[in-house]
């Protein structure tokens, strides 16, 4: 039981507005210092979509009216028997405007202008697919997670579109 791997199920949300996308800085607890999209944890009976819907509103005011799946990533980390599996979506069709919470300072960025050099390293090979509104899975095995004065390193990794 000890060595067991243990799977966290989680959402990761994009909202895109023309050519800009829209992410937030995070301002406490995992990924501190970092820019991401929206999303966290998945809570009991809750379904990926409603999670990643209650996580955009809690995380940015945003309110989703259509979204669409874009993808799934597992991320693992050295020394750690703990697997994430994060469902990502894309919206693009969403009510209201984007306001700070206590965990995100939200910010709309160009799609040439997106700030890799914040953000967690997997990012720049998973975000065309995003922006190209392609479909893809993978995994990503990092030393140990980013914060704000960590960027975490990729040991090693495959990312691929899927049909």
């Amino acid at each position: 039981m000890e060595n067991e791997t243990v799977k966290k199920i989680m959402t990761l949300c994009f909202v895109i507005r023309n050519d800009q996308i829209l992410l937030g800085l995070k301002k406490r607890g995992f990924g501190l210092g970092r820019y991401n999209g929206f999303g966290g944890k998945v809570e009991e009976g809750e379904s990926l979509e409603d999670a990643f819907k209650r996580e955009l509103f809690e995380e940015s005011g945003l309110i989703a009216n259509s979204s669409s799946k874009s993808g799934i990533l597992e991320f693992s980390f050295e020394n750690d028997k703990k697997i994430l599996e994060v469902h990502l979506f894309t919206v693009k069709d969403f009510s209201g405007e984007p306001e700070e919470s206590e965990e995100m300072a939200p910010a709309w960025f160009g799609f040439k202008e997106i700030p890799f050099e914040q953000m967690w390293p997997d990012d720049r090979y998973f975000m065309p697919y995003i922006l190209e509104d392609k479909k893809f899975r993978g995994w990503f095995k990092f030393d140990r997670p980013s914060d704000a004065d960590y960027q975490a390193k990729i040991i090693s990794m495959d990312l691929e579109e899927i049909k």
